[in-house]
C-alpha cells in the first residue's frame, strides 16, 4: 500500500470529518471530490464506503433516540440503498469521464440549490410521501458519484429537522446505503481489500476530526463557516470539471 495515498485519503476523510462534526452530515461532500480529484471516481466511492458505514453507526445508534416517525426515516433510508445499488452499476460501467464530470454537477448542483433557494421549506406532513423518491434519487447519485447531498441533504434541510433529528435520520440512510454498496461494489471488482484497508485506517482520520469541527461551530459564525466549504466545494468542482474535458 502506498502511504502517500494512504495519507491523502487520511486527509480528505479528516477534511470529511470536520464538516460532519461541525454539520452531522457532508463529509461524502468534501471527501469524495478530493479523492476523485487526485485518483480516480471509483476508488473515492470505494474508500468512502467504509468511514461512511462506520461512523453513521456510531452516529445513528447516538441519535436512534430523536427519529420523527420510522415510516419517513426507513421508507427514506431503504430507498436510498435501492438507489445507491443502481448508481453503482452505473459506477462500474460508465467511463471515467463522465463519472467525474457527475460529481462535478452534483457539487454544483447543491451549491445552486444552496445559493437560490436557502429559505425553502417542506412541511413533514408533505415531505412524508415524496421521502422514497428523494432517498432512492439521492442514492444514485450516492453510488454512482460518491455523493448524495444535491438531493438527501437538500430534501432533509426544506423540512427543517431540528439538528438532533436530522442527524438521525440522515445516519441511517447513508449506513443503509453503505451497507449495500460495499458487497455490490466488491462484486463489481471495485471495492477491493486494498481500497478497504485504507478506508479503515482513514475512518480513523474522520472521526478525529470530528470533534474539531464540533467546536469550530463554537469559534466561527454558522455563517462564515458554511461560506468557507461552499467555496471549497466550488473550487473543487470546477478542478474536477476541467480535468474531465481536458
Amino acid at each position: 500500500m502506498d502511504l502517500t495515498t494512504l495519507l491523502v485519503a487520511a486527509l480528505a476523510l479528516a477534511g470529511g470529518g470536520i464538516v460532519k462534526g461541525a454539520t452531522g452530515a457532508g463529509a461524502p461532500v468534501i471527501a469524495v471530490p478530493i479523492l476523485a480529484m487526485l485518483f480516480d471516481v471509483p476508488f473515492a466511492v470505494a474508500v468512502f464506503t467504509v468511514p461512511n458505514f462506520l461512523s453513521n453507526v456510531w452516529q445513528s445508534w447516538h441519535f436512534r433516540g430523536h427519529r420523527r416517525s420510522r415510516r419517513f426515516t426507513w421508507g427514506f433510508a431503504i430507498a436510498g440503498s435501492a438507489g445507491a445499488a443502481v448508481g453503482s452499476l452505473l459506477l462500474a460501467h460508465l467511463p471515467q469521464e463522465a463519472l467525474m464530470v457527475g460529481v462535478a454537477a452534483a457539487v454544483f448542483g447543491y451549491l445552486g440549490f444552496r445559493l437560490r433557494a436557502p429559505d425553502w421549506t417542506l412541511p413533514f406532513d408533505r415531505a412524508l410521501p415524496f421521502a422514497p423518491i428523494a432517498g432512492f434519487s439521492g442514492g444514485i447519485l450516492q453510488g454512482a458519484a460518491g455523493v448524495s447531498a444535491p438531493i438527501s441533504i437538500t430534501f432533509l434541510n426544506a423540512i427543517r429537522l431540528p439538528k438532533p433529528e436530522f442527524i438521525g435520520t440522515i445516519t441511517v440512510f447513508f449506513m443503509t446505503m453503505s451497507a449495500v454498496q460495499i458487497p455490490l461494489l466488491a462484486h463489481l471488482g471495485i471495492f477491493t481489500l486494498e481500497r478497504g484497508l485504507i478506508g479503515l485506517i482513514s475512518t480513523g482520520a474522520l472521526l478525529a476530526a470530528m470533534p474539531l469541527g464540533a467546536r469550530l461551530t463554537r469559534s466561527v459564525s454558522p455563517k462564515g463557516f458554511d461560506r468557507i466549504i461552499m467555496g471549497m466545494l466550488f473550487v473543487m468542482a470546477c478542478t474536477l470539471l476541467i480535468r474531465a474535458l481536458s
